[in-house]
């Protein structure tokens, strides 16, 4: 019979950790990861409708300009940026650059902040070619 006392937990979770910023970019690039996955067969879907004519392609153009379909081109458009700049920021990593706690806390902020900015200035462009 083991000695562990079964009102421990077995390893620490989540509520031993406290939040950081580096765990939160983290969970944040995964997420943007996924998401954009999810988005990847509404782009081959559009695709498909692109080239099935005219009549298809603006039942189409209804659904991405609905309420629903404008947030979810939104949040992929900062997923995309988002997971861009972290990338990069990664591939520093990869190298050897930017492991100093002070620099790992800048990079993220300047991350989320230049996701930001790109995410608006298409949105920005885009609409004001409509």
């Amino acid at each position: 019979m083991s000695n562990i006392n079964s009102d421990r937990p077995l390893s620490p979770h989540l509520q031993v950790y406290s939040w950081q910023l580096t765990m939160i970019l983290s969970i944040v690039h995964r997420g943007s990861g996924l998401f954009l996955m999810m988005g990847a067969p509404v782009l081959v879907w559009w695709l498909y409708q692109v080239q099935a004519g005219a009549q298809s392609y603006d039942l189409t153009i209804d659904y991405l300009v609905h309420p629903i379909g404008r947030l979810l081109l939104f949040g992929w458009t900062f997923s995309i940026f988002y997971h861009l700049c972290n990338g990069i920021r990664h591939l520093f990593w990869d190298i050897g650059k930017g492991y100093e706690i002070s620099t790992l806390y800048c990079s993220g902020a300047v991350v989320v902040v230049v996701s930001i900015l790109l995410t608006l200035a298409t949105w920005l462009r885009a609409y004001s070619l409509i």
